[in-house]
């Protein structure tokens, strides 16, 4: 099976409106940028995404929000984005606040076939509300269903033509995760190497979770908030 495609385009050509897609990332460290404007260029309307936040302003899955293409989110975190909270307030975005280490774990339980698990985080909170709870050796527990996706869009430094992959560092993140969780998962590559080219025992994410790679063209690889100290002055 040839799984390399030659463009982000060509990538998400099938992804409908109202598809459900996951996009990997941490605040705006190892998103794949290409899949996400091409998605833009596309116009697919009412998505559920799945992803951690929302980018920001004008960057990221903001560029998604901005041209009215999000329809509801799963995520844990706000973030940066003030059109996200706009959008929230105003009530044209269903969103979803998940605790983040239950977010991971929906996610990989969704890869792992699990339909459900019990975590003490949450109980007693709002994140708990209409939820199914159990007593397990004297302590509350609050049900939480996986999370999987028509679609996973992640991200990683090298893959080969076969569709391992390798993430560098933090850009790892919710990417290897989110591989596993979806019916077609479509990667982006700063670098796209023959078969054979990857040591094995460095691979994160087995050929056999990706249906479609492809070499990116440009990644931006903004910092969300940048924070320096302040001079010190010698002497």
């Amino acid at each position: 099976m040839n799984k390399v495609v030659a463009s982000a385009d060509e990538a998400i050509r099938d992804i409908p409106d109202g598809a459900t897609i996951m996009i990997g990332g941490f605040g705006l460290c190892g998103i794949p940028e290409n899949l996400i404007r091409a998605l833009v260029r596309r116009g697919v309307r009412n998505l559920h995404t799945i992803s951690n936040n929302v980018g920001v302003d004008g960057l990221g899955m903001g560029l998604l929000l901005a041209a009215g293409q999000i329809r509801s989110h799963i995520g844990t975190y706000v973030g940066e984005n003030k059109l996200l909270e706009q959008m929230v307030i105003e009530k044209t975005i269903d969103l979803e606040l998940v605790p983040q280490g239950t977010f991971s774990e929906r996610i990989r339980a969704g890869g792992a076939g699990i339909p459900a698990f019990f975590t003490p985080t949450g109980v007693g909170t709002i994140v708990a509300e209409n939820k199914e709870t159990r007593e397990f050796d004297g302590r509350t527990y609050v049900m939480e269903r996986a999370l999987k996706a028509d679609f996973a869009f992640v991200k990683a430094w090298k893959g080969d033509k076969s569709g391992n992959l390798v993430y560098r560092k933090t850009a790892r993140n919710f990417n290897p995760m989110m591989a596993a969780a979806a019916k077609i998962t479509i990667a982006e590559v700063e670098h796209l190497v023959e078969v054979g080219d990857l040591d094995p025992d460095l691979v994160h994410t087995p050929s056999i979770y990706v249906k479609r790679i492809f070499q990116g063209e440009l990644f931006e690889k903004r910092i969300e908030r940048r924070t320096v100290r302040k001079a010190v002055a010698n002497g």
